[in-house]
């Protein structure tokens, strides 16, 4: 029997236990594949307007899929060749040299590396559609897509992850020369020493928790600077990062061992057997935990986040533009012309048409404001009344003489008591040009553009500042199933020339940022599921491994007369522990971090965020019960068959 026989035959006879990380592998391997062929897919970026913006995006998402699959799988081969040490023994006593050994163990990653890299880009052509047509239908667009594998995608994807296979193969077979042979048969009966609580640790590890937690949620100071930005969210970073480390170091063990002193649950069936077992290995999990819960707590926030952003696209393009088209008017005849365009559009039937008549003039506040605010754009109360009764909005604004109100400038938190009792004064005016500010409104009536600083005055007093600027006159429109207006607006943006500074669709930039927010849900998605799998398999194998050296001991319980009802139930809750604890750690993170994402978005573009969070939260869970049922189950199988 050669080497690569033998090798050939372990990986068969082991395989089950190979399962999970053999599927991880593959769905990296499909999930690279898709985002390859994507940003080789000159239909899809054909037919959307963020073209570059996707190939970008697929190239980064590339790029941290393999560096996190690589890490995966240099802790995975390193973690099943440290799992075999007792095997390995077995070989060196019946005469193999640790070259062989090596050699050996060699060939077996690279026959289940090459086996998963065959079977991943297998099953990637084939459903690589299916997950283009999913893209395909989050943007909202209506490009087709034939089923052709992609000869550079499959190309890509063979040479990236063989060069991964090769190197974790090798770095699998380097391990073999670092165990000596007494350490190998006795690797199972070496455990850990009873843990020893640490008050202060404990309390070290909490108290940065909460401040992180404190440094995340707490206010934006007035003046947002880089430097605040940077310090206070990296010092956050820090701070929950060491925390929940120390957490699981020592706060865990505080928790099982005030389990132990509760007597009467304690001595209860077998629970004393479950809370041991959980004690003596907590520090060799400390660290797992750690990294499971950050990772858990990191996709949670970006999907959640990346959720909101195509959640809430249709209301950011509302508040962005607020009618179907406007456009600058340039003249009698070039007016004229973009009116019958509209007109024609039967399909799309004008609910609303009006002029916007605007005065930009320079004036000063009589306070401090953290925003630009030169030039000021005027109008006048009666034309914001009228856009907003087109608009169907309830907000109205009643000014006489020199009273006025500034519209609340988009993507910021300003206050009416900001404004109440404070004056604006205009520098082109002649005299009597101070402006009382008297209210705050919300919903702009233009397109954004920056400076977005738009004050209403009365009727009478624009009439009088008309007399000493120009004015320029917008004209807007507001039509019935605005989402698809795709035709319409792509003909005006070549008849304007696509100047945003004088025009704006609401269907070009409703549908450019449902483009970028379904690439970013799409990316961070899959990204997430990978980062799951890959997360759920490392507790997987840490059990299993458990499973196989604590064998014995459930021997023992059955000889005793423990029927395999109450072992079944004494796994359910050693795994509940297990699975659970960093999912709720990292539940918790998240919904803190989300916590900050929903007040800085529902602030700024009025997005509420409760029902992209409950669905990233439960989709989570639902991933990790599934994980939960597979290693009671496998566990189950082991410790009792």
């Amino acid at each position: 029997m050669t080497l690569f026989s033998l090798a050939w035959k372990n990986m068969k006879g082991s395989f089950s236990n190979y399962l999970i990380y053999f599927v991880s592998m593959v769905f990296s391997m499909i999930v690279y594949y898709t985002f390859v062929s994507l940003q080789y897919s000159e239909q899809i970026q054909g037919s959307i307007m963020l073209s570059e913006f996707m190939s970008f995006m697929f190239m980064a998402a590339s790029a941290v899929l393999l560096l996190f699959v690589a890490i995966f799988l240099l802790y995975s081969n390193s973690f099943f060749t440290r799992s075999r040490k007792r095997e390995i023994g077995l070989y060196s006593m019946l005469g193999l040299r640790k070259k062989s050994i090596a050699r050996m163990m060699f060939y077996e990653n690279l026959l289940m590396g090459v086996l998963a890299l065959v079977i991943g880009i297998v099953f990637g052509a084939l459903i690589s559609k299916f997950f283009s047509m999913i893209l395909i239908k989050l943007m909202g667009t209506s490009a087709k897509v034939d089923f052709v594998p992609s000869i550079e995608a499959i190309v890509q994807t063979v040479i990236v992850f063989m060069l991964i296979i090769l190197f974790t193969s090798f770095q699998g077979a380097r391990l073999i020369y670092r165990f000596k042979l007494i350490e190998l048969f006795h690797a199972e009966k070496k455990g850990e020493q009873a843990p020893l609580v640490s008050p202060i640790i404990t309390f070290i590890g909490v108290s940065l928790l909460a401040f992180s937690y404190w440094l995340i949620v707490r206010p934006f100071p007035e003046e947002l600077t880089g430097n605040y930005v940077v310090g206070n969210y990296g010092m956050a970073l820090i701070a929950l990062s060491v925390g929940t480390h120390l957490f699981f170091r020592s706060a865990t063990v505080f928790l099982l061992m005030l389990s132990q002193k509760n007597k009467s649950r304690y001595y209860r069936g077998t629970n004393f057997i479950g809370t041991s077992q959980l004690l003596y290995r907590i520090r060799g999990n400390a660290r797992t935990f750690s990294l499971i819960a950050l990772l858990s707590a990191v996709t949670i926030s970006f999907f959640g986040a990346t959720y909101s952003g195509y959640y809430g696209n249709e209301i950011s393009a509302k508040e962005d533009v607020p009618f179907t088209y406007t456009h600058l008017s340039g003249g009698q005849s070039f007016d004229s012309e973009i009116e019958k365009l509209i007109n024609e559009d039967t399909a799309h039937p004008v609910q609303a048409q009006l002029d916007i008549p605007v005065l930009v003039m320079e004036g000063q506040l009589s306070f401090e404001l953290d925003y630009l605010t030169s030039p000021i754009k005027i109008i006048a109360a009666s034309t914001f009344n009228q856009a907003s009764r087109a608009l169907d909005r309830d907000v109205t604004v009643h000014l006489s003489g020199q009273q006025a109100a500034v519209v609340k400038p988009r993507l910021t938190d300003f206050r009416q008591a900001s404004f109440e009792g404070q004056h604006l004064t205009l520098s082109e005016s002649k005299k009597n040009s101070k402006l009382q500010l008297v209210q705050l409104v919300e919903g702009s009536v233009l397109p954004f553009d920056y400076p977005d600083f738009f004050v209403i005055v009365s009727d009478e007093w624009f009439k009088q500042l008309a007399k000493q600027t120009t004015t320029l006159t917008y004209k807007a429109y507001e039509v019935e199933d605005e989402k698809t207006t795709e035709a319409v607006s792509s003909k005006l943006a070549t008849l304007i020339d696509g100047d945003f500074q004088v025009h704006s669709s609401f269907y070009t930039v409703y549908k450019e940022g449902k483009e970028g927010s379904a690439m970013n849900l799409f990316v961070f998605g899959f990204l997430g599921l990978v980062f799951l799998a890959a997360t759920g398999s490392v507790i997987y194998f840490k059990q299993l491994t458990e499973a196989g050296e604590a064998k014995p001991n459930y021997e023992i319980l059955r000889k005793i007369g423990v029927d395999n009802k109450v072992i079944r139930s004494m796994l359910h809750k050693q795994t509940r522990f297990v699975f659970g604890l960093p999912l709720l750690v990292g539940i918790l993170h998240s919904t803190v971090v989300l916590y900050f994402i929903s007040n800085f978005m529902s602030n700024l573009i009025g997005v509420n965020m409760v029902v992209p969070m409950l669905i990233a939260m439960v989709a989570f869970i639902g991933i990790y019960a599934g994980y939960y049922v597979l290693t009671v189950t496998t566990y189950y199988r082991i410790v009792c068959r």
